[in-house]
Parts: C-alpha cells; sequence; structure tokens
C-alpha cells in the first residue's frame, strides 16, 4: 500500500485539526487519502484532477463500502485538493459536483464546505451548492441547513467520542468497541440521523424487528445489537431504555461444535509448515483462543514447572494450563529463533515490541527487553504513523487462518475446521478421558460450567442398560 509522503502528512494532518474533525475520525480520513493515492497510481489516474474521485467512489461502490464511508471518502480528499490547490475556487466546491445523492442516513460531510479557507470564502459565491443545475439538490441543501443536520451529526460525533472513552475505561476489548460502533451506527442509519435527545424506547423496537423481520439476522446478531444499544442508552445518553417486554429477545438454539480426532488434527499437522504448526499445537494442547495464543511473550512459558500462563484472556482473565511435554524441545527451539530475531533488531536500532496500556512509560526500556518480546513475532517492523518508530508486532491471525484453511483442504477433512476448532477439540478428548468438568472448565477459563457442559454432547453416551445400584459397581 502507498504511503502518504510525509510533508503532506503533516500538513493533512493539521487542516484536519483546523476542521475540527474528531479524533477518532482522522484515522479514517488518513486511510482514505492513502487508498485514494494508491488507486490513481495503481490504474494511473491524476491524483490532482477532481475526475479521478467519482472514479474512486465507484471503485469503493464494488467494494461495497457503505454510504456513510462513501461520502466520508469523498470528504477526505476533497481536503487534500484544497491542501494541493489552495489557490483553486473549485477546490473547496468539487464534493457538491459529484454524482452522489445526499443522503440524510449519514453525516452530511459537505454543509460548510465553502469555508475551507479564508480566501476561498472572499472569492466563492455562498450559495454555490444551491445554485447547483439538479433542482432536487438544491431542495436537499436547504432542506439540511434548515434542519440542523449538521447539527444531528455532531452531537452523533460525540455520543461516538464517548462511547470509545467509556470502553476504554471500562478495559472492553477493540473488538466489542468494534460491534458496538457498526450497530450504532446502522441504528444512525435506521433513525434517518434522528436527534440523540429525541430518540425513545420504540426506536430501539422497530430497529430490531427490522433485523428480525426484513434482514432475517440470527439470533446471536439480535441479541448483539440489542446490548449494543442497551449499552448506548444507559451509558452514553443517559436515556430510558424501556423495559422492551413488547419485544421479545431471540433464543439462540443449542450449537453442538465441531470436533477432530486425534488422527485428523496429526493429519492436519502435517500439513502445515512453521511456525504455524507451533501455533496449531498450543492451540489444541493448551486449549487456547486464537487471540490468546498469539498474544503470548517470551515470559508466559516456564518450561521447567511445565506451565504456561496466559495473561489477559477472555474477560481481561489469567489462567495457568500444563504445556504439553512433547512439544517442550519444540518451544525451545523457537526460543532460540526469537532470541536470534531480537539481537538482529537491537542491532538496527528498533523501539521494541508493542506494549500494553503504559507500561512503556512505567518502565521505559521493557519494550526491548527480551522476557518482554513477542513468542510469535510478525516477520516484518510495523511503522507507527505519528512517532516514525519501528516496532515490531505479533503473527497477525489472519496469516495463521490462511495456513490453516490451506492445511484442512490438503488434509480433505471433510469438516468445518477453524483455529477456534482445536479448543473445542481439547475440551472434547479431555472429557473422554475422563476428566472431570470442573478441571475443564478452569483449563477453557470459563466463568460458567453451564458453558463448558456443551462438550458433554460432543462425546457418546456410555449409560449402562440396567440400572444398578452403586453398591454393585
Amino acid at each position: 500500500m502507498l504511503q502518504i509522503p510525509q510533508k503532506i502528512y503533516n500538513n493533512y494532518n493539521l487542516l484536519l485539526n483546523n476542521r475540527d474533525i474528531p479524533k477518532n475520525e482522522q484515522y479514517d480520513f488518513r486511510k482514505w487519502l492513502r487508498y485514494y493515492l494508491d488507486f490513481c497510481k495503481k490504474y494511473n489516474h491524476s491524483e490532482s484532477k477532481k475526475e479521478s474521485l467519482p472514479l474512486f467512489i465507484r471503485k469503493l461502490q464494488e467494494k461495497h463500502q457503505s454510504s456513510h464511508q462513501q461520502k466520508q471518502a469523498s470528504y477526505a480528499i476533497t481536503l487534500y485538493y484544497s491542501l494541493i490547490r489552495p489557490d483553486s475556487k473549485k477546490s473547496a466546491f468539487e464534493y457538491n459536483e459529484l454524482n452522489i445523492s445526499v443522503n440524510e442516513n449519514v453525516p452530511d460531510y459537505n454543509i460548510n464546505l465553502s469555508a475551507e479557507n479564508n480566501h476561498l470564502n472572499k472569492q466563492s459565491k455562498p450559495s454555490r451548492s444551491v445554485q447547483s443545475n439538479n433542482p432536487k439538490r438544491q431542495v436537499d441543501s436547504v432542506n439540511l441547513k434548515k434542519n440542523g443536520a449538521f447539527e444531528k451529526a455532531k452531537r452523533w460525533n460525540a455520543a461516538f467520542n464517548d462511547l470509545n472513552n467509556l470502553i476504554m475505561v471500562k478495559h472492553y476489548s477493540r473488538k466489542t468497541l468494534s460491534a458496538y460502533t457498526t450497530w450504532l451506527r446502522k441504528f444512525q442509519g435506521f433513525t434517518r440521523n434522528k436527534d440523540i435527545q429525541a430518540l425513545t424506547p420504540s426506536d430501539v423496537k422497530e430497529f430490531l424487528e427490522y433485523l428480525a423481520v426484513k434482514r432475517n439476522v440470527s439470533a446471536s446478531t439480535q441479541n448483539q445489537a440489542f446490548n449494543a444499544l442497551l449499552f448506548f442508552y444507559r451509558n452514553i445518553i443517559k436515556k430510558d431504555f424501556g423495559d422492551q417486554k413488547d419485544n421479545l429477545r431471540a433464543k439462540r438454539k443449542q450449537y453442538i461444535p465441531v470436533v477432530l480426532s486425534r488422527e485428523e488434527v496429526n493429519l492436519i499437522l502435517e500439513n502445515l509448515s512453521y511456525p504455524y504448526d507451533l501455533v496449531v499445537k498450543l492451540l489444541y494442547g493448551c486449549g487456547l483462543r486464537l487471540f490468546e495464543c498469539l498474544n503470548l511473550r517470551v515470559n508466559n512459558f516456564n518450561y521447567d514447572a511445565g506451565v504456561l500462563t496466559v495473561h489477559d484472556g477472555k474477560g481481561k482473565k489469567d489462567r495457568t494450563v500444563p504445556l504439553p511435554e512433547s512439544i517442550i524441545p519444540e518451544l525451545k527451539a523457537h526460543l532460540e529463533r526469537v532470541k536470534k530475531l531480537h539481537q538482529d533488531d537491537l542491532l538496527c536500532n528498533y523501539d521494541g515490541a508493542f506494549m500494553f496500556n503504559l507500561m512503556e512509560k512505567k518502565y521505559k526500556n521493557c519494550a526491548k527487553e527480551l522476557t518482554w518480546q513477542w513468542y510469535f513475532p510478525a516477520k516484518q517492523l510495523t511503522t507507527v504513523p505519528d512517532t516514525k518508530e519501528l516496532k515490531r508486532y505479533h503473527l497477525h491471525e489472519t496469516r495463521v487462518q490462511v495456513a490453516l484453511r490451506q492445511a484442512v483442504k490438503e488434509s480433505q477433512i471433510c469438516k468445518r475446521v477453524s483455529a477456534h476448532t482445536f479448543r473445542h477439540s481439547f475440551a472434547t478428548h479431555l472429557l473422554q478421558a475422563n476428566y472431570d468438568i470442573r478441571t475443564i472448565q478452569e483449563l477453557l477459563g470459563h466463568s460458567n460450567v453451564k458453558t463448558t457442559m456443551i462438550y458433554t454432547h460432543c462425546i457418546k453416551s456410555t449409560t449402562a442398560k440396567e440400572a444398578k445400584s452403586p453398591l454393585d459397581f
């Protein structure tokens, strides 16, 4: 992916701050600019000509980007035009000249674009957008300003900022933030950008009914949307959510997980290359989730005691699991490779591994210490956009998933296998080996034993045909 030139990157950041673009959206604006520059280079379009922008938007439509994302991308590129052509009278109005319909379902980024630069305000006609040849666009533009759509969008953006801050305060995962933000964006579009202060419990009911009846989404999807809106009403906008008794929540059907046999596990491992085979061995041998495995650091392993400590698992919980003795030699050999890579990084004056929370401020040199290095490091260093530091991240989840998918295909196993399947197989095989359910619960890190009980459906029943007294056993 093409990177933004440093000079343009710095000036563009200043422009975003001057335009009061929310901090949580500035990353998206820079992303769209980077995608646009890469698009122009790839398809030989001029990045400084407005004719390239409709082609870029059409490409986003082919990629099934939402209306909000298309409008946000359009505004981001329009700001870039005003940056590279500040003396142009048209630069602040190019967005209005695009063949993009005005939709109240998303924040209207093109309002007051004529205020991009002061000298443009003096040279431009204030009613340029109203003088468009399209009468429908003239009416839409006037109605948007009259109805205060810009103020509504500002209040929604402020609510999303509050959501981001509260999620961080509560130490919820980034995936929770992403899911809640996605559902609130959809809820905002469903209510046609309705003012936050005017939202009612009936809006929630109508939205959930729409998901169930019109969109025909699954029960888990309905419940996720319900939880996102419940969190939004109670914690962000401080409004009555209602008892929602009339809105029956969908009940999720019992799910029986896919379980592999030991032979199938070995067959998949034979078709995996290093280091993905070692990742899968830990997934199966320790019952780890994929993100738990890839977040392991060197200091999580205690080879002498044969114990692996999992920090900040699901729900920010810690637990310990036994290390498989059969793979300890492989783990130690892999550690030597990690040490060699760490030494090479130090010689290249890299800035250390990515750390969590404020560890780097509390312990300034911890990012470069061997004990805090990722156990499965990424192959390439990552450049931090703001500070230009070279840091190393852990192996990305998608690389493991792609390698696993190919290995399953080559193994010709007729089961739907994912990384989480090995965790299911771990629990089921322990149950078959007569481990008690409470022990398995502790090893898996489940909060409730009911979650672990699902694996009782994965093994054959061994009940006797005739009832007997325990004294006769």
